[in-house]
């Protein structure tokens, strides 16, 4: 009966114009899209390729915004800035945080200082601006299938709430796609249990949630979004030789130099992972793959 109602809630929808929602980024976009099931118009800010911590709209995208119900923010950098010009602007779009009760996880911080003890390091960090604490937390939730349920149950809420006649649809793609995330939290415990070095490189550290999942030890080039320094740069080397790293990590979003260059000295390949996604399913399995190979 359930599918029958999906299916005539579909039939109904395909007959007017359909609504328009904005995602931030690109694997919100998917998942929105895995619920909505084609009754709504996805409109996305961050495209492929596109850094999300230095973002700024285009013209274009605003007009988009303009026509959409709902805003399914991801935490993003620049959403501490654009969000409450977005609500300004637009006071009739309602803006969901498709993180909301999760438990976020502050950035990583394998901070690279010289010659700074434990003390001295926790003092340092003690004195960040308590004012950004909200947005020192890691975003990259989207990275983990697990909390992507979350995002899912989210994101299917809102869309309830907007379009209460469409309920039976969203509520049985939810569920189909909760059935697939289970299915890749599994295939990620089969192929990363049981390695014996767990230590990867990655320029962003956009995979802590990923690492704590799967009990992988992150180590980030990049820190705070600052290149390291030589020094710095010479540290992360010699860890790399030490943990005897075989891989590090980059993105399409961010620089390869640093990258390239703990490599070629540490006898490492450099392979690209992506943070960003559109196909996010596939993307994911395909990064499994590269993290077991890797080790």
């Amino acid at each position: 009966m359930k599918k029958f109602l999906a299916c005539l809630c579909f039939f109904a929808i395909s007959i007017y114009a359909k609504p328009v929602v904005t995602a931030s980024i690109l694997p919100t976009k998917y998942f929105v899209e895995q619920i909505a099931g084609g009754s709504v118009e996805v409109n996305v800010m961050v495209g492929s390729g596109a850094d999300p911590h230095t973002y700024e709209p285009r013209p274009e995208q605003m007009k988009m915004v303009e026509k959409s119900d709902i805003f399914f923010a991801a935490g993003m950098d620049y959403e501490r800035v654009w969000l409450s010009k977005l609500a300004s602007n637009f006071p009739n779009m309602q803006i969901v945080q498709t993180g909301a009760n999760v438990e976020y996880l502050p950035m990583s911080n394998h901070a690279h200082h010289e010659n700074e003890s434990e003390e001295e390091h926790a003092k340092h960090t003690h004195q960040k601006d308590e004012a950004n604490a909200k947005f020192s937390l890691d975003p990259h939730i989207w990275l983990d299938p697990v909390l992507v349920k979350i995002q899912a149950k989210n994101i299917a809420n809102a869309l309830i709430a907007k379009y209460p006649q469409n309920r039976a649809l969203y509520e049985l793609n939810l569920a189909k796609f909760e059935v697939r995330l289970d299915g890749l939290d599994s295939f990620a415990k089969e192929q990363l249990n049981g390695l014996e070095n767990r230590n990867f490189i990655v320029y962003h550290p956009s995979w802590g949630y990923f690492a704590k999942r799967y009990n992988l030890v992150q180590i980030p080039i990049e820190v705070e979004g600052k290149e390291p320094k030589p020094k710095e740069l010479a540290n992360l080397i010699s860890e790399a030789r030490e943990e005897g790293v075989k891989v590090i990590f980059v993105s399409p979003q961010f620089s390869k130099k640093s990258a390239l260059l703990i490599a070629k000295e540490a006898g490492a390949k450099v392979v690209s992972i992506d943070q960003l996604p559109s196909d996010w399913m596939s993307s994911m399995q395909e990064t499994i793959r590269a993290f077991k190979e890797s080790f």
